[in-house]
């Protein structure tokens, strides 16, 4: 009996060594950094810590963050940038010498489960680019495969809306003919190594587009009639889910019935252009609550009700250096100095009142979460101190 439960016990570690598990739980969040007022790295870990938040995106391979994540027990996927792609695609030796500077001198302390090879490339203007994903994916995930990596870290490539020709009802999901040229020889490899299909899904963006059509409530998450696919007989209640159901009628139609859909990327913005409709903090406040409930309930779609819904919330923080109009500089859920933007069940690094006099030891260390590494590591063992005398 012994024996038969250690050879048990074996095979599920084996098992979970052989699979690159990229998402623990079902919320993670997207830390972009195009901001010049944003609290340090090892301030952000301890900002996630306390929010028990185990996720985490970026959109390169800084290595000030990777050091600060080592030992934080938080799962990350770095970014491999657009820009890189075309000098990555042209042979495996440059991938290699990529992997070697930013992803092995972390491991294992950063766990690093994951490597986005670009964002939103394909439905995008550079064409050229189109080209270059998949013998950059490829060579990314040989690099890792040379230096014994691969079953460690999921190799992946996040897709925008404009992959898709069509997206409502969602039964009516499919991909434009002119991707599909590009998008089916990276799904095959996708599913030759095991990784999900990457999503960035966007009710914020559907519903500015064309807000005199879209039921904002439904956009929401919030009470609505919702709407009725007739094809499936399936009733959709909130956008975000018909947006994921989308995807999978998609890859359905293209061959990849069983591959798992992961929300890279989902949000609204709290404040925007005059022409941004519905960019204000009530409704940003109300959907990220509304996503934050829904995610934590563990439950798959209408249509995949099997499949839980994991997703990356847009953003960490409101960035004041990004470009476009002013709702992209607005969807953080915390603000620069690492108070909360708005109530979804956060603490922030600070108290977003400046009357709280009374703090816990737990909320001392979150407070000067904003000081150096130095001073943080000074703190915590303080902290440890006052408990240890209450004790």
């Amino acid at each position: 009996m012994t024996s038969s439960l250690s050879l048990f016990l074996c095979f599920i570690l084996l098992f979970n060594v052989l699979v690159a598990h990229a998402f623990t739980g079902t919320y993670g969040i997207n830390y972009g950094r195009i901001a010049d007022n944003i609290p340090a790295p090892e301030s952000v870990v301890t900002l996630l810590r306390a929010n028990k938040i185990k996720n985490v995106r970026i959109y390169d391979a800084d290595h000030g963050v990777l050091t600060a994540f080592k030992d934080s027990g938080i799962q990350i996927i770095i970014g491999l940038g657009n820009e890189f792609l075309k000098d990555i695609s042209v042979n495996e030796d440059r991938a290699i010498e990529w992997v070697k500077v930013n992803v092995q001198p972390y491991l294992p302390g950063t766990l690093i489960r994951g490597i986005a090879v670009g964002n939103e490339i394909l439905g995008g203007l550079d064409v050229e680019l189109w080209e270059v994903l998949v013998p950059a994916a490829k060579n990314v995930y040989n690099a890792l495969d040379k230096l014994n990596l691969a079953r460690k870290i999921e190799v992946s490539s996040p897709h925008s809306e404009a992959v898709f020709e069509n997206t409502y009802p969602p039964s009516a999901g499919v991909f434009k003919e002119s991707i599909l040229p590009y998008m089916i020889p990276l799904l095959n490899f996708s599913r030759q190594i095991g990784s999900p299909f990457y999503i960035n899904a966007y009710p914020f963006l559907a519903y500015k587009s064309d807000p005199s059509h879209i039921d904002l409530n439904y956009a929401l998450s919030e009470k609505s009639t919702g709407i009725y696919d007739a094809k499936t007989k399936l009733h959709y209640d909130n956008m975000f889910e018909a947006m994921i159901d989308a995807a999978y009628f998609a890859l359905e139609k293209a061959g990849f019935e069983k591959m798992p859909v992961i929300c890279s990327e989902t949000g609204w913005a709290s404040k925007g252009d005059e022409n941004e409709a519905g960019a204000n903090m009530k409704n940003a406040r109300t959907y990220n609550n509304n996503l934050h409930k829904r995610l934590l309930k563990k439950k798959g779609t209408p249509y995949r009700p099997k499949m839980v819904v994991r997703a990356y919330v847009f953003a960490l923080f409101n960035e004041n250096q990004k470009p476009g109009p002013t709702s992209e500089r607005n969807f953080g859920l915390f603000k620069a100095d690492g108070s909360i933007a708005y109530k979804i069940g956060f603490r922030g690094l600070v108290p977003s009142s400046a009357s709280s006099s009374h703090l816990s030891s737990e909320d001392f260390i979150l407070r000067v979460g904003v000081w150096s590494s130095q001073w943080f590591i000074v703190v915590t063992c303080v902290a440890m101190l006052l408990q240890f005398i209450q004790l």
